[in-house]
């Protein structure tokens, strides 16, 4: 097998003292890693800790990442944003109904001055092992703002309008052309260019992940925002770990996991990047609950090298909890054990 790392994603505690005890948790579940799911309320309120919290982690032998997590709503997540809240001007803007979305447009100065800020804080302060990109997407104009598609797209606000007529020497158009699908796909890349760029300049050592959309499920039904194309984004050359989301439903067979395991494996291999898959540990369980294990076997087979989940006791005490949390979360640790040859 080649699974050399494991580990879960962690949010809602910023005390260090408290944190260890949950990262010592982590280990005897056999997690080599963790990956802080940083908001930007924490980034800004909680700071002081987090590199803290870091450094507690790494005292115990587990990886870190650092997760934007929810950052803009640019990246997946639940967290609100304060940009948001502060910025409303600077919101993507729908293409059909030029309405505003909950959800900051990335070509915007204003965003773009904010996220890299953020980008920096965390590179200068913290001793983690690299950065990781959640699940960034243009927004989708439903209520509440997702993933899933309508005739509707974004963002055609003010800024996108400008910068497609200057590259193209026409009006945006509000339908997806094909020039349209280019521009949006290049602007979604610069960004995220420009911030991996940022984090190497100030931690050359750090690995930079994308989680990238689509699972190719019943939950991700639209293919263009902005990041959807798996072989471009494995081969940005930023990147040092290509991961691919969570399937989001335990209803699909062992062979959709499979699949999606074997196509992220071959991109990775393909663009020398180190291939990472994620197994869904909240909100619902299998029905057999020794699934989560075969899944884990599924990936090692199939050569991914980091199995991440989400997320730590599979959500217990939230309302993304699992409906067994501490058995999904149990059973979690047992399949890393195998998976890791311990």
């Amino acid at each position: 097998m080649a699974v050399k790392e494991t580990g879960v994603s962690y949010y809602g505690i910023s005390y260090p003292e408290h944190a260890a005890r949950d990262f010592t948790e982590m280990r005897a579940h056999h997690c080599t890693a963790v990956l802080l799911a940083l908001s930007e309320f924490d980034i800004f309120f909680w700071f002081p800790n987090i590199p803290k919290i870091v450094e507690e982690a790494r005292k115990q032998g587990l990886n870190v990442y650092l997760d934007t997590w929810g950052v803009g709503k640019f990246f997946g997540g639940e967290p609100p944003s304060l940009f948001l809240q502060e910025n409303i001007q600077n919101r993507q803007i729908t293409a059909l109904t030029g309405e505003p979305v909950a959800a900051a447009c990335f070509n915007t100065p204003a965003f773009q001055e904010y996220f890299l800020e953020l980008v920096e804080k965390l590179a200068r302060s913290c001793d983690a092992q690299g950065i990781f990109w959640d699940e960034p997407h243009f927004a989708m104009p439903i209520y509440p703002v997702g993933y899933q598609s309508t005739a509707d797209w974004t963002c055609r606000c003010s800024v996108c309008q400008k910068l497609f007529e200057q590259e193209y020497g026409y009006t945006m158009p509000k339908v997806l052309t094909d020039q349209v699908k280019r521009f949006r796909r290049r602007k979604a890349r610069q960004i995220l260019q420009s911030a991996s760029q940022l984090a190497k300049s100030i931690r050359p050592e750090w690995l930079v992940t994308q989680c990238s959309l689509p699972a190719e499920n019943n939950y991700y039904l639209s293919y263009e925002r902005g990041y959807d194309d798996w072989e471009q984004v494995a081969a940005f050359p930023e990147y040092d770990i290509f991961s691919t989301s969570i399937v989001t439903s335990y209803d699909v067979p062992l062979a959709t996991h499979q699949r999606l395991a074997e196509k992220t494996v071959a991109l990775a291999r393909k663009y020398k990047k180190i291939p990472q898959r994620w197994i869904m540990s909240y909100l619902g369980s299998p029905v057999d609950i020794d699934f989560i294990r075969q899944i884990a076997r599924t990936y090692a087979d199939s050569g991914v090298e980091s199995i991440f989940s989400w997320t730590y006791r599979a959500g217990f005490g939230t309302i993304l909890s699992a409906p067994e949390p501490i058995n999904a979360w149990r059973t979690l640790g047992e399949a890393y054990k195998e998976v890791l040859g311990q």
